[in-house]
Protein backbone atom coordinates (compact mmCIF):
# COMPACT_ATOMS: atom_id res chain seq x y z
CA UNK A 1 0.00 0.00 0.00
CA UNK A 2 1.64 3.23 -0.87
CA UNK A 3 2.53 5.84 1.98
CA UNK A 4 0.40 8.88 2.45
CA UNK A 5 1.32 11.98 0.22
CA UNK A 6 1.63 14.34 3.39
CA UNK A 7 4.14 11.28 4.93
CA UNK A 8 6.48 11.82 1.49
CA UNK A 9 6.33 15.09 1.67
CA UNK A 10 7.41 15.32 5.03
CA UNK A 11 10.27 12.75 4.42
CA UNK A 12 11.83 15.06 1.73
CA UNK A 13 11.65 17.86 3.89
CA UNK A 14 13.66 15.90 6.34
CA UNK A 15 16.17 14.88 3.36
CA UNK A 16 16.75 18.61 2.35
CA UNK A 17 16.80 20.24 5.83
CA UNK A 18 19.65 17.37 6.81
CA UNK A 19 22.05 18.19 3.84
CA UNK A 20 21.64 22.06 4.16
CA UNK A 21 22.72 21.64 7.35
CA UNK A 22 25.95 19.49 6.29
CA UNK A 23 26.49 22.15 3.93
CA UNK A 24 26.30 24.84 6.36
CA UNK A 25 28.72 23.16 8.70
CA UNK A 26 31.23 22.57 6.26
CA UNK A 27 30.62 26.50 5.12
CA UNK A 28 31.55 27.66 8.96
CA UNK A 29 35.17 24.90 8.72
CA UNK A 30 36.09 26.79 5.12
CA UNK A 31 34.93 30.01 7.36
CA UNK A 32 37.42 29.16 10.19
CA UNK A 33 40.47 28.41 8.17
CA UNK A 34 40.04 31.31 6.10
CA UNK A 35 40.11 33.16 9.27
CA UNK A 36 43.18 31.82 10.26
CA UNK A 37 44.72 32.38 7.04
CA UNK A 38 43.76 36.01 7.37
CA UNK A 39 44.75 36.11 11.08
CA UNK A 40 48.37 35.08 9.74
CA UNK A 41 48.45 37.63 7.12
CA UNK A 42 49.33 40.85 8.71
CA UNK A 43 48.76 43.27 5.23
CA UNK A 44 45.65 41.90 4.84
CA UNK A 45 44.32 41.58 8.73
CA UNK A 46 45.34 45.62 8.24
CA UNK A 47 43.27 46.69 5.15
CA UNK A 48 40.18 44.57 6.92
CA UNK A 49 41.18 46.79 9.98
CA UNK A 50 41.02 50.34 7.70
CA UNK A 51 38.26 49.19 5.86
CA UNK A 52 36.07 48.69 9.04
CA UNK A 53 37.62 51.89 10.39
CA UNK A 54 36.18 53.68 7.44
CA UNK A 55 32.89 51.80 8.15
CA UNK A 56 32.52 53.52 12.05
CA UNK A 57 30.30 56.50 11.53
CA UNK A 58 28.98 55.54 8.17
CA UNK A 59 25.19 56.31 8.12
CA UNK A 60 22.68 53.58 8.46
CA UNK A 61 20.34 54.56 5.28
CA UNK A 62 17.46 54.86 7.92
CA UNK A 63 17.07 58.62 7.69
CA UNK A 64 17.90 58.33 4.02
CA UNK A 65 14.29 55.70 3.49
CA UNK A 66 11.90 57.91 5.80
CA UNK A 67 8.88 58.92 3.74
CA UNK A 68 9.30 62.35 2.48
CA UNK A 69 6.46 63.93 4.82
CA UNK A 70 8.84 62.94 7.27
CA UNK A 71 12.14 63.96 6.24
CA UNK A 72 9.61 67.61 5.95
CA UNK A 73 9.48 67.35 9.49
CA UNK A 74 12.91 67.14 10.41
CA UNK A 75 13.90 69.69 8.08
CA UNK A 76 11.55 71.75 10.00
CA UNK A 77 13.52 70.45 13.16
CA UNK A 78 16.75 71.79 12.06
CA UNK A 79 15.60 75.43 11.15
CA UNK A 80 14.44 75.36 14.76
CA UNK A 81 17.86 74.29 15.66
CA UNK A 82 19.57 76.83 13.66
CA UNK A 83 17.78 78.86 16.11
CA UNK A 84 18.23 77.60 19.34
CA UNK A 85 21.99 78.20 18.11
CA UNK A 86 21.40 81.91 17.31
CA UNK A 87 20.23 82.00 20.75
CA UNK A 88 23.23 79.97 22.00
CA UNK A 89 25.72 82.25 20.09
CA UNK A 90 23.70 85.72 21.93
CA UNK A 91 24.08 83.80 25.26
CA UNK A 92 27.97 83.37 24.93
CA UNK A 93 28.24 86.96 23.39
CA UNK A 94 26.71 88.23 27.06
CA UNK A 95 28.86 86.29 29.07
CA UNK A 96 31.31 88.10 27.56
CA UNK A 97 30.35 91.48 27.67
CA UNK A 98 30.38 89.82 31.46
CA UNK A 99 33.80 89.21 31.28
CA UNK A 100 34.63 92.43 30.56
CA UNK A 101 33.16 94.35 33.16
CA UNK A 102 34.26 91.54 36.05
CA UNK A 103 37.91 91.67 34.24
CA UNK A 104 37.95 95.45 36.08
CA UNK A 105 37.00 93.77 39.66
CA UNK A 106 39.74 90.80 39.30
CA UNK A 107 42.59 93.63 37.91
CA UNK A 108 43.26 94.86 42.04
CA UNK A 109 43.54 91.66 43.20
CA UNK A 110 45.78 90.49 40.47
CA UNK A 111 47.94 93.89 40.91
CA UNK A 112 48.36 92.70 44.55
CA UNK A 113 49.79 89.35 43.21
CA UNK A 114 51.99 90.56 41.56
CA UNK A 115 53.65 92.79 44.40
CA UNK A 116 53.99 90.02 46.30
CA UNK A 117 55.27 87.74 44.31
CA UNK A 118 57.77 90.23 42.64
CA UNK A 119 58.57 91.42 46.90
CA UNK A 120 57.49 94.82 46.34
CA UNK A 121 55.59 95.01 49.51
CA UNK A 122 55.31 91.92 52.21
CA UNK A 123 51.82 90.43 53.24
CA UNK A 124 50.19 91.50 56.69
CA UNK A 125 49.57 88.36 58.81
CA UNK A 126 45.92 88.98 58.01
CA UNK A 127 46.36 88.70 54.49
CA UNK A 128 48.58 85.69 55.17
CA UNK A 129 46.28 84.04 57.83
CA UNK A 130 45.60 81.22 55.22
CA UNK A 131 45.30 76.85 56.56
CA UNK A 132 49.14 76.06 57.17
CA UNK A 133 50.45 73.50 54.20
CA UNK A 134 52.14 70.47 55.90
CA UNK A 135 55.59 72.45 55.96
CA UNK A 136 53.54 74.31 58.66
CA UNK A 137 52.05 71.73 60.87
CA UNK A 138 54.81 72.80 63.79
CA UNK A 139 53.38 76.47 63.76
CA UNK A 140 50.72 75.34 66.19
CA UNK A 141 53.43 74.21 68.79
CA UNK A 142 54.54 76.69 71.38
CA UNK A 143 57.39 79.11 71.09
CA UNK A 144 59.56 77.24 73.40
CA UNK A 145 58.91 74.29 72.23
CA UNK A 146 59.59 75.38 68.65
CA UNK A 147 63.05 76.44 69.63
CA UNK A 148 63.57 73.16 71.41
CA UNK A 149 62.96 71.15 68.33
CA UNK A 150 64.97 73.47 66.36
CA UNK A 151 68.44 73.78 68.93
CA UNK A 152 67.90 70.10 69.78
CA UNK A 153 71.27 68.18 69.02
CA UNK A 154 72.34 70.72 67.41
CA UNK A 155 76.09 71.55 67.48
CA UNK A 156 77.59 75.01 67.83
CA UNK A 157 78.33 74.89 64.18
CA UNK A 158 75.17 73.24 62.58
CA UNK A 159 73.66 76.44 64.78
CA UNK A 160 75.97 78.84 63.22
CA UNK A 161 74.75 77.53 59.37
CA UNK A 162 71.06 77.52 60.38
CA UNK A 163 71.41 80.90 61.46
CA UNK A 164 73.23 82.25 58.60
CA UNK A 165 70.75 80.46 56.54
CA UNK A 166 67.40 82.00 58.52
CA UNK A 167 69.44 85.81 57.30
CA UNK A 168 69.68 84.32 53.58
CA UNK A 169 66.19 83.28 53.67
CA UNK A 170 64.74 86.37 54.75
CA UNK A 171 66.87 88.23 52.33
CA UNK A 172 64.82 86.69 49.47
CA UNK A 173 62.70 88.87 47.96
CA UNK A 174 59.08 87.50 46.67
CA UNK A 175 59.11 83.91 45.00
CA UNK A 176 61.66 83.19 43.05
CA UNK A 177 61.08 82.05 39.63
CA UNK A 178 56.84 82.04 40.14
CA UNK A 179 56.35 81.66 36.59
CA UNK A 180 58.63 79.60 35.08
CA UNK A 181 57.65 77.08 38.07
CA UNK A 182 53.74 77.23 36.80
CA UNK A 183 55.28 76.86 33.27
CA UNK A 184 57.34 73.70 34.26
CA UNK A 185 54.20 71.70 35.88
CA UNK A 186 51.86 72.09 33.15
CA UNK A 187 52.82 69.86 30.98
CA UNK A 188 51.38 71.46 27.94
CA UNK A 189 53.64 74.48 28.96
CA UNK A 190 56.69 72.82 29.82
CA UNK A 191 56.50 70.83 26.13
CA UNK A 192 56.93 74.20 25.34
CA UNK A 193 59.85 75.52 27.43
CA UNK A 194 62.93 73.72 26.22
CA UNK A 195 66.78 74.53 28.64
CA UNK A 196 67.94 78.07 26.95
CA UNK A 197 64.60 79.34 28.00
CA UNK A 198 64.30 78.84 31.47
CA UNK A 199 67.16 81.67 32.44
CA UNK A 200 64.97 84.32 30.33
CA UNK A 201 62.00 83.16 31.57
CA UNK A 202 63.25 83.69 34.88
CA UNK A 203 62.73 87.48 34.24
CA UNK A 204 59.00 86.68 34.00
CA UNK A 205 57.35 89.14 36.09
CA UNK A 206 53.22 88.58 35.29
CA UNK A 207 50.82 87.52 32.74
CA UNK A 208 47.92 89.23 32.39
CA UNK A 209 44.76 89.08 29.85
CA UNK A 210 43.20 91.80 28.41
CA UNK A 211 39.70 91.56 26.37
CA UNK A 212 38.20 93.17 23.50
CA UNK A 213 34.77 94.83 24.16
CA UNK A 214 34.14 96.40 20.50
CA UNK A 215 34.29 94.56 17.22
CA UNK A 216 36.42 92.65 16.38
CA UNK A 217 35.63 90.75 19.54
CA UNK A 218 38.40 88.72 21.32
CA UNK A 219 41.77 88.89 24.01
CA UNK A 220 44.91 90.03 24.09
CA UNK A 221 47.44 87.73 26.73
CA UNK A 222 50.19 90.15 27.86
CA UNK A 223 53.81 89.00 29.00
CA UNK A 224 55.56 91.38 31.28
CA UNK A 225 59.34 90.90 31.89
CA UNK A 226 61.96 92.84 33.90
CA UNK A 227 65.26 94.34 31.95
CA UNK A 228 67.43 91.21 30.78
CA UNK A 229 70.42 90.95 28.35
CA UNK A 230 68.45 89.08 26.06
CA UNK A 231 65.78 91.18 24.64
CA UNK A 232 64.85 94.76 24.48
CA UNK A 233 60.92 94.80 25.29
CA UNK A 234 59.42 94.13 28.88
CA UNK A 235 56.58 93.15 27.31
CA UNK A 236 55.46 90.83 24.81
CA UNK A 237 51.67 90.17 23.00
CA UNK A 238 49.88 87.40 21.63
CA UNK A 239 46.61 88.15 20.18
CA UNK A 240 43.43 86.36 20.15
CA UNK A 241 40.60 87.32 17.86
CA UNK A 242 37.50 85.01 18.49
CA UNK A 243 34.05 84.40 16.54
CA UNK A 244 30.95 84.60 18.99
CA UNK A 245 28.50 83.27 15.75
CA UNK A 246 28.11 80.28 14.28
CA UNK A 247 30.30 79.41 10.93
CA UNK A 248 27.87 80.27 7.66
CA UNK A 249 29.30 77.29 6.26
CA UNK A 250 28.36 74.92 8.90
CA UNK A 251 25.96 76.32 11.46
CA UNK A 252 24.46 73.41 13.22
CA UNK A 253 27.71 72.46 14.26
CA UNK A 254 28.16 75.12 16.33
CA UNK A 255 29.71 74.55 19.62
CA UNK A 256 30.02 77.62 21.31
CA UNK A 257 32.33 80.64 20.75
CA UNK A 258 35.91 79.89 19.17
CA UNK A 259 39.10 81.14 18.40
CA UNK A 260 39.76 82.02 14.23
CA UNK A 261 42.99 83.85 13.96
CA UNK A 262 46.00 84.64 16.56
CA UNK A 263 48.69 87.26 16.05
CA UNK A 264 52.08 87.19 17.83
CA UNK A 265 54.45 90.35 18.11
CA UNK A 266 58.38 91.19 17.08
CA UNK A 267 60.87 90.34 20.13
CA UNK A 268 63.53 92.37 19.14
CA UNK A 269 66.88 90.24 20.08
CA UNK A 270 70.19 91.25 21.26
CA UNK A 271 73.17 90.24 19.15
CA UNK A 272 73.79 86.68 19.66
CA UNK A 273 70.96 86.10 22.20
CA UNK A 274 68.31 84.83 19.60
CA UNK A 275 67.33 81.65 21.04
CA UNK A 276 64.41 80.62 18.47
CA UNK A 277 67.16 80.29 15.68
CA UNK A 278 70.08 78.00 15.40
CA UNK A 279 72.78 78.56 12.51
CA UNK A 280 74.12 75.39 11.03
CA UNK A 281 77.16 75.33 8.80
CA UNK A 282 77.85 72.72 5.88
CA UNK A 283 80.34 72.38 3.61
CA UNK A 284 80.25 72.50 0.11
CA UNK A 285 82.46 70.74 -2.63
CA UNK A 286 82.85 72.15 -5.95
CA UNK A 287 82.38 69.28 -8.69
CA UNK A 288 84.34 71.10 -11.58
CA UNK A 289 87.16 72.82 -9.34
CA UNK A 290 87.03 70.46 -6.29
CA UNK A 291 87.30 73.41 -3.77
CA UNK A 292 85.01 73.96 -0.52
CA UNK A 293 83.75 76.46 1.11
CA UNK A 294 81.30 76.74 4.05
CA UNK A 295 77.58 77.66 3.93
CA UNK A 296 75.83 79.05 7.07
CA UNK A 297 71.97 78.52 7.43
CA UNK A 298 69.77 80.02 9.83
CA UNK A 299 66.99 77.65 10.69
CA UNK A 300 64.17 77.43 13.09
CA UNK A 301 64.96 76.39 16.92
CA UNK A 302 62.67 74.92 19.69
CA UNK A 303 61.70 77.36 21.94
CA UNK A 304 58.50 78.63 24.22
CA UNK A 305 58.97 82.17 22.17
CA UNK A 306 58.32 80.60 19.24
CA UNK A 307 55.00 81.01 20.93
CA UNK A 308 55.13 85.14 19.92
CA UNK A 309 55.15 83.87 16.18
CA UNK A 310 52.47 82.17 15.11
CA UNK A 311 51.87 80.75 11.55
CA UNK A 312 49.81 83.55 9.77
CA UNK A 313 46.30 82.56 7.90
CA UNK A 314 45.60 84.45 4.67
CA UNK A 315 42.67 86.72 4.73
CA UNK A 316 39.48 84.61 3.63
CA UNK A 317 41.19 81.60 3.14
CA UNK A 318 40.52 79.72 6.64
CA UNK A 319 39.38 76.68 4.65
CA UNK A 320 42.04 76.29 2.59
CA UNK A 321 44.37 75.49 5.11
CA UNK A 322 46.38 72.62 4.83
CA UNK A 323 46.53 69.57 7.89
CA UNK A 324 49.81 70.50 8.96
CA UNK A 325 48.85 73.99 9.37
CA UNK A 326 45.24 73.88 11.06
CA UNK A 327 46.71 71.65 13.54
CA UNK A 328 49.29 73.98 14.53
CA UNK A 329 47.16 76.46 14.61
CA UNK A 330 44.68 74.75 17.11
CA UNK A 331 47.57 73.95 19.39
CA UNK A 332 48.29 77.44 19.61
CA UNK A 333 44.33 78.35 20.32
CA UNK A 334 44.31 75.55 23.03
CA UNK A 335 47.27 76.75 24.61
CA UNK A 336 46.36 80.71 24.57
CA UNK A 337 42.94 79.62 25.87
CA UNK A 338 44.12 77.92 28.54
CA UNK A 339 46.22 80.23 29.57
CA UNK A 340 43.60 82.45 29.71
CA UNK A 341 41.50 80.13 31.65
CA UNK A 342 43.52 78.44 34.08
CA UNK A 343 46.53 80.21 34.40
CA UNK A 344 45.87 83.22 35.08
CA UNK A 345 43.09 82.87 37.36
CA UNK A 346 44.68 80.29 39.15
CA UNK A 347 48.15 80.68 39.27
CA UNK A 348 49.66 80.27 42.57
CA UNK A 349 47.70 76.70 42.73
CA UNK A 350 49.29 75.58 39.35
CA UNK A 351 52.46 77.00 41.36
CA UNK A 352 52.16 74.46 44.20
CA UNK A 353 50.95 71.68 42.21
CA UNK A 354 46.82 71.64 43.83
CA UNK A 355 45.55 72.43 40.51
CA UNK A 356 47.48 69.42 38.99
CA UNK A 357 46.02 67.43 41.75
CA UNK A 358 42.50 68.21 41.20
CA UNK A 359 43.03 67.89 37.59
CA UNK A 360 44.09 64.41 37.75
CA UNK A 361 41.44 63.79 39.81
CA UNK A 362 38.91 64.80 37.72
CA UNK A 363 40.20 62.93 35.21
CA UNK A 364 39.89 59.58 37.54
CA UNK A 365 36.57 60.67 38.26
CA UNK A 366 35.62 60.93 34.69
CA UNK A 367 37.40 57.68 33.62
CA UNK A 368 35.47 55.72 36.93
CA UNK A 369 32.27 57.25 35.33
CA UNK A 370 32.62 56.15 31.75
CA UNK A 371 33.77 52.21 32.96
CA UNK A 372 30.18 52.59 34.84
CA UNK A 373 28.56 53.32 31.43
CA UNK A 374 30.69 50.55 30.00
CA UNK A 375 29.28 48.28 32.67
CA UNK A 376 26.68 45.62 31.25
CA UNK A 377 24.58 43.78 33.75
CA UNK A 378 24.37 40.59 31.92
CA UNK A 379 28.14 39.86 32.61
CA UNK A 380 27.34 40.51 36.35
CA UNK A 381 26.65 36.81 37.67
CA UNK A 382 24.92 37.97 40.66
CA UNK A 383 22.27 40.38 38.66
CA UNK A 384 19.64 38.32 39.06
CA UNK A 385 16.58 40.66 37.36
CA UNK A 386 13.51 38.14 37.85
CA UNK A 387 15.23 38.11 42.01
CA UNK A 388 13.12 39.01 45.19
CA UNK A 389 11.93 42.49 45.37
CA UNK A 390 13.37 43.80 48.60
CA UNK A 391 10.70 43.93 51.30
CA UNK A 392 10.10 47.32 51.55
CA UNK A 393 8.96 47.44 47.65
CA UNK A 394 6.68 44.08 47.80
CA UNK A 395 2.98 44.52 46.62
CA UNK A 396 0.58 43.68 49.33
Amino acid sequence: MAEPESKVVEEVKEEEEHEEGVDEAEGEQVSVGEIAKVMQNPQLLSAIQDKLSNMVGTPSGYVQSLPKVVKRRIKAMKKLQFDIVNVESDFYKEVHTLECKYAAKYASMFAKRKEILLGTVEPTDEEADWPSDEEDKDDDLPEDLKQKAVLEDKTDEEKKENEDKDKEDDDVKGIPHFWLTVFKNVDMLSEMVQDHDEPILEHLQDIQVKFWESDPVGFTLEFYFSPNEYFKETVLTKQYTMRFEPDPTDPLSYEGPEIIKCKGCTITWNTGKNITVRVVKKKQKHKGRGTTRTVTKTIQNDSFFNFFNPPTVPEGEEGDMDEDLEALLAADFEIGHFIRERIIPKAVLYFTGEALDHEEFEEENEEEHDADEDYNEDDDPDFNPQGEKPAECKQQ
